[in-house]
């Protein structure tokens, strides 16, 4: 069964805007995998408007699933955090300063050195890494020769062509993951995937290993509550 990782940024969004400590992310992580969450996700940003850096500390102490840690590693302080927290796996994501979401992979043949060298400080210290790649076959193929143990395919394209045509919508992601296969790296994918989506996407894409969700779980989480939210989404992922 595919992974279920759920991202808790928006709960530090909500907790943020107020100043105080409501919702307590501690809490909120904990509750996360009491209700069944194999994982749970933060993606810190440097001006720290959702998940800060002493968050990540934090919860590093509480976590007993995996914990996996998003982030540009061309930023010093996220390098230096994943190391200080050794999270079960970091993810790399090629956002710019200031950006409001993620919203494209890497380029794996033009940034091939540098992923190439960061990877191996992350893996030295006992880290699996995946990188963060569109569903284009050059891209997964440039990625298999940085080192990185997985992929997460980025999955708003699917997402938003989905009501239209769920079978083109998932073609080239189906893809990308026979080659990732192929290649030998552990396949994981994200972003826009929802109670509608999910489990069209889990059935289809080969060894999907983890899916890691958050915007759509929290706003889920607002109507049907958090125990049950979680629960529909571990059975989205069931075979």
């Amino acid at each position: 069964m595919t992974k279920l990782s759920v991202n808790i940024n928006k709960f530090a969004t909500i907790r943020n805007s107020r100043g105080g400590n409501n919702p307590n992310l501690i809490q909120v992580a904990k509750d996360a995998e009491r209700f069944g969450a194999q994982g749970i996700t933060v993606h810190p940003r440097p001006d720290e408007r959702h998940i800060r850096y002493s968050d990540v500390y934090e919860l590093r102490e509480i976590i007993t699933t995996e914990f996996n840690i998003e982030g540009n590693p061309r930023e010093e302080k996220f390098v230096k955090l994943v190391l200080d927290n050794k999270p079960t796996q970091v993810t790399l994501v090629p956002d710019a300063t200031g950006q409001l979401t993620s919203n494209h992979g890497w380029d794996t043949i033009q940034h091939q050195a540098f992923l190439k060298d960061i990877i191996a400080e992350f893996k030295s210290a006992g880290i699996r890494v995946s990188i963060f790649v569109d569903p284009d076959l050059k891209m997964v193929e440039a990625a298999a020769s940085t080192g990185t143990d997985r992929i997460e395919l980025y999955t708003e394209a699917y997402a938003q062509n989905f009501q239209q045509n769920k079978i083109t919508a998932i073609q080239p992601y189906q893809d990308a993951a026979a080659l990732a296969k192929e290649l030998g790296i552990g396949l994981n994918a994200g972003h826009d995937l929802d109670l509608h989506n999910l489990r069209y996407f889990a059935q289809n894409v080969v060894d999907l290993q983890e899916v890691s969700i958050g915007h759509a779980l929290v706003c889920d989480c607002l109507y049907l509550g958090m125990e049950n939210t979680i629960q529909r989404y571990l059975y989205q992922l069931k075979a």
